[in-house]
């Protein structure tokens, strides 16, 4: 679903609590719909993992609940086989360090996107398989080497080559923030796969951040974690982007199957986060054949009223967007500027003020202050380097002879 635009910042809740995370990147395993085997993406400190079950509540909880639908009822968005002969759920899957990196061409949302290449395989499940169709058509791709997140929004591959609408990358050790007024593969400027459901997590007893989830109609603003609005609307009860709903403590989640408090208990302790318009209150899982259909469904008795609104301590609209400094990039040099084929270079970079850093093409996100690399051919480098403000970027050309 899409897409109207704004920005991203970010906020402390000082009263609360913090899980500690219990695996590590490079203990995912490999593979589709993969075991992630207890690490949890960004760290213990961002909002998607905070534990919000003391926080306040809003004091325009009930107008927004009632805006949002209080018989709605909650949806699992993801289960196992198929519907309609598509899978149900956002897929998604861990690659190793070895996985070459590919360009991706990005159409819609070119200028907002993060450039390639990515380490996509040319495998890589589509939302929507094994028949895509033509919704979202996210893919998302962690590398457990390097410890990034791909995500690719209306994403095809045609004769071996991947395409997309809009493209994110994103830091899973740190707190990233896009640039405000920027999109993601997400309606409001979110990443993905940290709001899914995964059967993992589930049948290991517990997850451990918040989910992701949709609602027909959106107000035009948005509230940390989200940067981005995909609406129109101005009516203030109507729910910004970002908005987090929390099941109320009082509901009694002992009458249904394990599985489904693992998800209930979620939901009391660390919320939900709206990400898109979509249908009312469905929240987002990967697809896995562990799934029980039948029980999940059972999570239809849960609704609306059964939640309230965590307090909205920052609401940005059109009128209150922050601006700032982009990054500054003091200098990118290589080396050597005048080289045979297959000589190292090294690649070295000052830069301040900057949430990440992408070098195109062949090397992707990069950590540090220098990567070396070996041109076959003569070949222009750029270095991207973007913070919540904006993006700045520089090239270097290497002469091959």
């Amino acid at each position: 679903m899409r897409r109207v635009l704004i920005g991203c910042a970010a906020i402390v809740f000082a009263a609360f609590t913090m899980h500690a995370q219990s695996g590590t990147c490079a203990g995912m395993s490999v593979g589709q719909l993969s075991n992630l085997n207890g690490f949890v993406p960004f760290p213990a400190s961002s909002l998607w993992n905070t534990n919000i079950a003391n926080a306040p509540v809003d004091p325009n909880s009930a107008n927004y609940i009632n805006y949002i639908g209080a018989t709605v009822t909650l949806h699992p968005d993801f289960g196992s086989g198929t519907y309609d002969g598509q899978s149900i759920g956002i897929p998604y899957q861990v690659v190793a360090g070895s996985q070459a990196n590919v360009n991706i061409k990005i159409g819609e949302y070119a200028s907002e996107s993060d450039p390639g290449p990515m380490p996509i395989p040319s495998n890589a499940l589509i939302e929507g398989y094994p028949r895509p169709g033509n919704g979202d058509r996210h893919v998302l791709v962690l590398d457990n080497a390097s410890c990034w997140l791909f995500e690719l929004y209306q994403a095809s591959l045609k004769r071996g080559a991947w395409s997309a609408s809009s493209t994110a990358v994103w830091d899973l050790t740190s707190n990233e923030q896009r640039p405000y007024t920027w999109t993601s593969a997400d309606a409001a400027g979110l990443p993905i796969f940290p709001g899914l459901a995964r059967y993992d997590e589930v049948s290991a007893g517990a997850i451990n951040h918040a989910l992701r989830f949709t609602v027909p109609t959106t107000q035009a603003a948005f509230t940390p974690p989200a940067s981005h609005w995909a609406s129109s609307v101005t009516d203030p009860n109507a729910p910004p982007m970002g908005l987090r709903l929390r099941l109320k403590s009082s509901f009694d989640i002992s009458g249904f199957s394990a599985a489904n408090q693992v998800i209930l208990r979620a939901l009391q302790q660390y919320g939900m986060i709206l990400a898109d318009n979509g249908s009312a209150i469905y929240i987002s899982g990967a697809p896995d054949s562990g799934w029980n259909n039948n029980d999940l469904h059972n999570l239809e008795m849960v609704t609306g009223s059964d939640f309230e609104v965590v307090m909205v301590d920052q609401l940005y609209t059109a009128a209150n967007v922050p601006t700032g400094a982009s990054p500054t990039v003091a200098s990118f040099t290589a080396s050597a500027t005048t080289i045979t084929a297959g000589q190292p270079v090294t690649l070295s970079w000052v830069v301040s003020n900057s949430d990440y850093n992408i070098i195109t093409p062949q090397l992707g996100p990069v950590r540090g202050s220098s990567v070396v690399v070996m041109p076959a051919a003569t070949t222009t480098y750029s270095f991207v380097s973007t913070n919540q403000y904006g993006r700045t970027t520089t090239t270097l050309k290497i002469t091959v002879q």
